[in-house]
């Protein structure tokens, strides 16, 4: 017999230990339970029965039980629950989990494509995919060379919470991504969807809550929500959710040129996705389709409300792009919002923090959807009039896009006679001043900086999640610390004490240490997030960040003119107004001098690849280009850290000049301003 090689040796005559035989075991059952889960739960068609999968996991959860080392993050078993959370992180989005604009008629839709065919400079008409909008919670999932290493909720868009150990406990969310020739999966995959309850096991959920004497969950999607958000994974692990994905952060690099093409690539390495989604030639088979699932939806498992549109085409929608708060190339179109009859009680006059009066229905409640309503806006006076409504009247109820609550109109045949006229009042309900209503405005107002509810809904404002977001300073916390005197104004909310707090009822030294800990950590703060929170008038996120780009400190935005405002791009002759009562006051100075005394601290905003390209040039276009229509052209100069200017003045910095350019061209020249070619501008903005 022949000498055996030495690999032949080890082959024959090295015995594995049992540890080695156990990973490898491990290895195996691991890949043999996720297979098996995936044709399960993803594709609702087994290979094995229950029991038989039964008995492969009790096999992988014994060997892990004696060779705990082995466990790895993607095993099955670490869908069952970890330890208890001590609370959630705060997660950047690599990119921004953008909302959809809403459409709630055909000419919504029809408008939609138009906007498109300007955009793009194109007659169309185009190519869509459309899918059923699930009424869940939106999150990302985020793999790292096939592996899950980040789930996180949408958020406010840039910033969600980090609730992956959750996450993991639902069945079709893959730990690792399936993988073959025909769809490898890259390094980095940013997998956005929805998680959602079912109707049957909500009804079980709420069957088993009751029987405990908890309080019900009043519709599946807040009962995914609170299921997503408890610091128990354990208790998330019970409860009945799923997970559909319907998209990536950033289809760049993915062997796909549609949407469709997407959705396949992720069913094939592991995602559930709709088989509800539909091709359509153009936006009359758009229409067509939201009819055909409007009657298709109280068969489905699932709530839905309504239908989501995308451009088909991925190359359309890098083109289509973004505005500050959703994206181009999509849109949601809503159901019929549901509907009921009830009482008006009442009528209440509630002052914002602008000053302006809204009438507030006061109504006998009554369930909407799930959901039991017993207020509703009414908007304004014109709304009043135009809907004669009167104290006592039938009024129809519904939720506007299945969420806001308004009043449609009164029921005019169940009147009696007996019914009251509502009319707005003559003096503000909280200060007495007499109200006033500018002639351009729709709005009643309070013209009372120092009136009581103006100060009040500011303070509420500035410490709520379209300000500061400080934890523990909800609505509620911040009129009972304006009640008690503690708060009167925005800077007080940094001079609040531990003991202070603790001396109110309803407070523990746990949670006035924890509100301390809190407004400690918001004094630290970005220039646009300070400007957003302050509540001036028509100034949201959108705008605070335009200012934060023109201006570099407090002093130079408070020096600064009205025309100073209308000159930057996206602030028109309202804003720069509103910009310059409310920033010019001795009082807005004041606030800003304390809070500053106090500690607060602007930090710059961090950008993930430093200083725009673009940043501190201010373009202007004149004639047509032949690549770019007008609109998407200034899309691009703001996408990289422009401005836009309408235009010629002091600040323009470049002069893009298409085809028939005229008089501004001549003036730009004479100003020895830089000319651009549409050649130069395309090596500009796609280098």
């Amino acid at each position: 017999m022949t000498e055996r090689t030495a690999s032949q040796r080890s082959l024959f005559e090295v015995q594995a230990t049992p540890a080695q035989v156990a990973a490898q075991r491990l290895a195996v059952l691991r890949a043999e339970l996720h297979k098996h889960a995936y044709r399960y739960y993803v594709l609702d068609n087994p290979l094995i029965s229950d029991a038989e999968y039964d008995l492969l996991f009790q096999e992988l959860l014994d060997l892990e039980t004696k060779f705990p080392d082995f466990v790895t993050p993607d095993s099955p078993s670490q869908r069952v629950g970890g330890a208890l959370l001590a609370g959630f992180q705060a997660v950047g989005h690599r990119l921004p989990m953008l909302s959809l604009d809403n459409a709630f008629k055909k000419d919504d839709l029809e408008n939609f494509e138009k906007k498109l065919g300007r955009f793009l400079q194109s007659a169309g008409p185009f190519k869509y995919l459309a899918e059923p909008k699930i009424d869940g919670l939106a999150v990302e999932l985020i793999y790292e060379k096939g592996l899950l290493t980040l789930g996180s909720t949408r958020g406010d868009g840039q910033t969600g919470e980090d609730i992956t150990q959750n996450l993991k406990t639902i069945a079709t969310v893959p730990l690792r991504l399936l993988a073959s020739e025909a769809s490898a999966v890259p390094d980095l995959l940013e997998v956005r969807g929805e998680v959602y309850i079912e109707t049957a096991g909500f009804k079980a959920l709420n069957q088993e809550r009751l029987q405990a004497g908890e309080p019900l969950f009043a519709n599946p999607r807040n009962a995914a929500a609170g299921s997503l958000r408890q610091l128990d994974p354990r208790l998330t692990a019970k409860r009945p959710l799923a997970f559909i994905a319907y998209g990536v952060s950033d289809p760049a690099g993915l062997p796909c040129q549609s949407q469709d093409a997407l959705l396949e690539l992720l069913a094939a390495i592991g995602f559930r996705i709709t088989p509800l989604a539909r091709r359509c030639g153009g936006i009359a088979e758009v229409f067509s389709y939201f009819e055909y699932l409007a009657d298709l939806r109280a068969s489905l498992a699932y709530e839905i409300d309504g239908l989501v549109v995308k451009v088909n085409d991925l190359g359309l929608q890098k083109r289509l792009g973004a505005t500050a708060r959703s994206p181009r190339w999509a849109i949601a179109m809503k159901f019929a919002a549901t509907q009921a009859t009830t009482r008006l009680l009442a009528v209440d006059f509630q002052v914002g923090r602008t000053g302006a009066v809204t009438p507030v229905a006061i109504l006998e409640p009554v369930a909407i959807g799930g959901v039991t309503v017993s207020r509703a806006t009414l908007h304004n006076e014109d709304e009043l009039r135009r809907k004669d409504l009167r104290i006592g009247d039938t009024v129809l109820i519904q939720r506007a896009g299945d969420v806001i609550p308004e009043v449609v109109k009164p029921v005019v045949e169940e009147r009696t006679g007996t019914e009251q006229p509502v009319t707005m009042p003559d003096n503000c309900p909280n200060c007495a001043s007499p109200l006033i209503r500018l002639a351009n405005e729709s709005a009643t107002r309070c013209p009372n900086f120092h009136c009581p509810a103006q100060r009040l809904r500011a303070l509420i404002h500035f410490t709520g999640k379209a300000g500061l977001d400080i934890e523990g300073l909800g609505k509620k916390v911040m009129e009972q610390l304006y009640e008690a005197d503690l708060v009167r104004e925005i800077p007080d909310i940094f001079t609040l004490s531990s003991d202070s707090l603790q001396e109110l009822e309803g407070w523990g030294e746990l949670s006035a240490a924890k509100a301390v800990a809190a407004i400690s950590a918001s004094k630290t703060t970005t220039f646009a997030g300070l400007i957003a929170a302050l509540g001036i008038r028509h100034v949201g996120e959108g705008i605070a960040e335009i200012l934060e780009q023109r201006f570099t400190n407090l002093a130079g935005l408070l020096d600064a003119t009205e025309q100073d405002f209308k000159d930057i791009q996206g602030i028109g002759k309202e804003i720069a107004k509103s910009l310059k009562n409310q920033l010019g006051t001795p009082a807005m100075r004041q606030t800003l001098d304390r809070l500053l005394a106090l500690g607060l601290t602007i930090v710059p905003t961090v950008q993930t690849d430093g200083k725009l390209p673009l940043t501190g040039r201010v373009f202007l276009f004149t004639g047509g280009l032949a690549a770019f229509s007008r609109d998407e052209a200034k899309a691009r100069v703001k996408a990289l850290g422009g401005q836009v200017a309408s235009a010629i003045n002091a600040k323009v910095t470049d002069v893009v000049s298409g085809e028939g350019a005229g008089s501004k061209l001549k003036k730009a020249r004479e100003l020895q301003l830089a000319i651009l070619s549409e050649t130069d501008f395309i090596k500009l903005v796609e280098r």
